[in-house]
């Protein structure tokens, strides 16, 4: 059995999972949901920043557009890590697509102008 707090609604309902996927603690449906997804196959949105060839914004945040498995977090920020961004960038960008095959982008949670 294990124990989580579902994240899933502004409740945080304190829930249980065993072995059968069995959930309880739930107030709502997404609870379940949450506890199934959290056991079976975790994701995570993964946030951080890259590198730009600005002196006056040296760092642009960045976020995957959607959830990625949760194993592949460390290769994704590997990947990350030798980006640099040499262009003007609006929020929404696409900085990275489709990041290690997972079919979601890295996307600029920032606007910057280079030439600044």
């Amino acid at each position: 059995m294990k124990e989580m707090i579902c994240i899933a609604c502004p409740i945080g309902c304190h829930l249980t999972i065993d072995g059968n996927l069995r959930v309880e603690g739930n107030i709502c449906p997404r609870g379940e949901k949450y506890a199934i997804e959290e056991m079976t196959h975790p994701t995570r949105i993964v946030t951080t920043t890259v590198r730009t060839i600005s002196s006056l914004t040296p760092r642009l945040s960045v976020k995957t557009k959607d959830p990625i498995p949760k194993e592949l977090i460390f290769k994704v920020l590997d990947v990350l890590g030798g980006i640099t961004v040499s262009k003007n960038v609006k929020i929404g960008d696409v900085i990275v697509s489709n990041i290690l095959d997972t079919g979601v982008d890295i996307i600029a949670t920032k606007a910057i102008d280079i030439h600044q």
